[in-house]
């Protein structure tokens, strides 16, 4: 983040987004003005608060997909939430709260991968001599008994080997050797499994504060650890139990709280929580509706936008700096249907354009992840080598424009439509074409498609 300018950060996004220039600097501002605020003086830093954004397009023109990369830029913990799943106060359903308890939850995940990676080269000398301790639980084994295919010998089950009271020096450092060498990955032996591994600290949590959820989910777990339910033994070859003893050594490593700081640190100045469908609780009147009361989800939603402290089982979370963008297409409603403190908290406002057919062309051939780029790459798979014309492009270009023009626009979502519609022959024969050279060409589309579009009936339905 510390690198990025703005304008590095549109080039970023251009790797992944066609068009949508407006939005893509709005973001870039927003999120260089954050690391500009981490730059200031105690005394100005906590007055600086986030330029909330709100973003009005259609669906599939890009919201989510600049948000989401926005996110992974810059290493940010982010999720995506849907208004319309939050009930207001009084209501049986998701409170408000949850969105930043479960982006704590997030932030905490990140930052332990980040501290096992860290730590992992430190951990293999410990999973070996546990892997050690499993293939040899206090016994000497008969190593003449069993041999590989270059006539080397290998160990024989524990059952079945030749019992002796202790493990001589020899007989392990041999063991070890063949570990290194990977001769016993395919070798079985018992391992007892923690069904709840990497949730030590969380089981207490709810104590600290969370949801009905977290207490649920806590007091399952005491109850198995009482019962002994979270323990099973388990028949594992090496390969799989190095994976998980791993897992344990790394997890005994960890200061579980450390990371909870660290975690809530990075929530609290570089989250970012992405409120989709938030057109879809804005309204002028609320007591016509015959549903659970959208103003009240509004009035819930104010005050994490605002800044409060929400108690979540990491710790309290102060959501006043928090970055939060808010989406929808507004097509029943506008964004002056909001409540008036709700909409003075997404101070910067950014239009989406519908897309046409030279950005759907773009998109299905330009981004790193293109549409065309991934079907190849799957198809290839099976040995089959599909290759895609400029009409080809050009007709499937027009024919999404189009029929986003006459049914509902559903923006870059059609070319998958489209795509999967011109390649089910090929894909679902594609083992009967292994070595073959498709050409995808604009008479080929038009032969896979040409039904359906002369039919408007029957293309509202399929594409």
């Amino acid at each position: 983040m510390e690198g990025l300018t703005p304008k590095q950060i549109v080039e970023k996004l251009d790797q992944y987004i066609i068009g949508q220039e407006k939005a893509k600097k709005s973001v870039a501002v927003a999120l260089r003005n954050r690391l500009r605020r981490i730059h200031l003086s105690d005394e100005i830093k906590d007055e600086v608060a986030p330029k909330n954004i709100l973003m009005i397009g259609p669906t599939g023109v890009g919201k989510t997909e600049i948000a989401r990369r926005l996110a992974k830029l810059v290493n940010a913990p982010f999720i995506k939430v849907e208004a319309t799943k939050y009930t207001e106060v009084g209501y049986v359903g998701r409170d408000v709260e949850s969105m930043v308890r479960d982006l704590m939850a997030v932030g905490f995940n990140n930052v332990k991968r980040e501290v096992e990676e860290s730590m992992r080269k430190d951990a293999e000398p410990k999973v070996e001599e546990r892997l050690l301790d499993l293939l040899l639980p206090g016994s000497e084994v008969d190593a003449d008994s069993l041999k590989d295919s270059n006539g080397e010998s290998l160990p024989v089950d524990a059952d079945v080997a030749k019992q002796k009271p202790t493990v001589s020096p020899e007989t392990r450092e041999k063991f070890r050797q063949w570990l290194r060498e990977g001769k016993l990955e395919d070798r079985l032996l018992e391992l007892t499994v923690n069904k709840s591994r990497g949730s030590s600290n969380v089981g207490m949590g709810f104590f600290a504060g969370g949801s009905l959820d977290d207490l649920q989910s806590g007091m399952m777990d005491i109850q198995d650890m009482l019962s002994g339910r979270n323990k099973k033994r388990r028949m594992v070859s090496v390969k799989e139990a190095r994976k998980i003893v791993e897992e344990e050594v790394l997890d005994s490593m960890i200061d579980a709280d450390n990371v909870a700081d660290r975690a809530k640190e990075r929530v609290e100045q570089s989250g970012i929580i992405f409120i989709d469908e938030i057109d879809k609780i804005a309204t002028k009147n609320a007591s016509s509706s015959g549903q659970v009361s959208r103003e009240g989800v509004q009035r819930d939603i104010l005050p994490i936008v605002e800044g409060s402290k929400v108690n979540t089982k990491f710790g309290v979370v102060d959501t006043t700096h928090i970055l939060f963008i808010a989406a929808g297409a507004f097509s029943l409603s506008a964004p002056s249907d909001l409540i008036p403190e709700l909409q003075g908290r997404f101070p910067l406002r950014v239009e989406l354009d519908s897309l046409t057919k030279d950005e759907f062309k773009r998109i299905l051939l330009e981004p790193k992840n293109a549409l065309t780029k991934q079907y190849t790459a799957l198809l290839e798979t099976e040995g089959v080598k599909v290759v895609f014309t400029d009409d080809a492009i050009d007709r499937m270009s027009f024919l999404a424009e189009d029929v986003n023009a006459k049914s509902e626009n559903i923006g870059a979502r059609r070319l998958h439509t489209i795509m999967e519609k011109v390649l089910e022959e090929i894909s679902f024969d594609a083992d009967e074409h292994a070595g073959e050279t498709v050409t995808i060409d604009a008479d080929y589309v038009n032969r896979r498609l040409s039904d359906v579009v002369q039919d408007q009936d029957l293309s509202r339905y399929i594409l």
